[in-house]
C-alpha cells in the first residue's frame, strides 16, 4: 500500500519525515539531522510500530512510500549535486530566489513549485534518454 511521506526541514534546520495519512490508526515520524537520518529513523518507526501491532496480535500494513519533499528541504538536500546556478537553467527561477527558498526566508508560490517540480521532471526525463557512445 502507497503511502505519502513528507520531508520538511524545520526552524531549527534538523528534518522530519512524516506520514501524511488518515486512513490509519497510527502515525510515523522520524526525524533527524539530514533527510537521510530522518528516513531512516522514519523505517525504524514503522518497524517499532509493526512489532507493536504484532504484539497486540493487530496486523499491519505492508507499506511503499513516496518520499514528497518542501521545497527548501529539496534544495538543501541535493545542494551537493544541483548548484543554483543549474536549477536556474533548468527550472527558470533566478538563483537569488532559489537561495532565498533554500534559506526558509522564503516560501514559492504554488506556481512556483509546480514550475521547479516540471523543470526537474523534464530535466530527469532528459536524463533517461542519454545513452553514451562505446
Amino acid at each position: 500500500m502507497k503511502v505519502k511521506v513528507i520531508i520538511e526541514r524545520g526552524t531549527d534546520g534538523f528534518y522530519s519525515a512524516y506520514m501524511d495519512e488518515d486512513r490509519f490508526d497510527f502515525g510515523l515520524n522520524g526525524q533527524g539531522d539530514t533527510v537521510q537520518e530522518a528516513k531512516k529513523d522514519f523505517l525504524v518507526a514503522y518497524q517499532e510500530m509493526k512489532e507493536m501491532k504484532e504484539e497486540e496480535g493487530a496486523e499491519m500494513p505492508l507499506l511503499e512510500y513516496d518520499f514528497e519533499y518542501d521545497v527548501d528541504s529539496f534544495l538543501n538536500y541535493y545542494a551537493g549535486i544541483l548548484s543554483k546556478s543549474g536549477l536556474e537553467r533548468i527550472t527558470g527561477i533566478n538563483q537569488k530566489q532559489l537561495w532565498h527558498y533554500s534559506s526558509g526566508k522564503r516560501k514559492p508560490s504554488k506556481n512556483t513549485v509546480m514550475k521547479i517540480q516540471q523543470g526537474l521532471h523534464k530535466f530527469a526525463e532528459e536524463l533517461q534518454q542519454v545513452q553514451f557512445v562505446d
